[in-house]
């Protein structure tokens, strides 16, 4: 396996487990992490994950730029890859 892919399974875990530990600081209304930082790892690459983890932890899943935004950096993210491996 390749370093490139080793990455994007470990940000996309990371990205997932984001969202699970946000939603559970909610629950438990402690200090939350940052939207910027959700953002910045589906940015990264783990926008899957990030994707992912919204629809497990049903969390953001009522804000409308995480229904939009992270299918649309998951669609550019798509987009590059194919345009730079054909």
């Amino acid at each position: 396996m390749n370093t490139a892919w080793i990455y994007i399974i470990i940000i996309n875990v990371i990205g997932f487990c984001l969202m699970g530990l946000d939603k559970h600081r909610a629950r438990t209304r402690q200090w939350r992490i940052p939207e910027k930082v959700l953002f910045g790892a589906a940015l990264l690459g783990g926008s899957v994950g990030a994707w992912a983890g919204m629809y497990v932890f049903h969390h953001k899943t009522r804000h409308w730029y995480f229904v939009v935004g992270m299918p649309l950096i998951l669609a550019a993210q798509v987009g590059l890859a194919w345009y730079f491996l054909h």
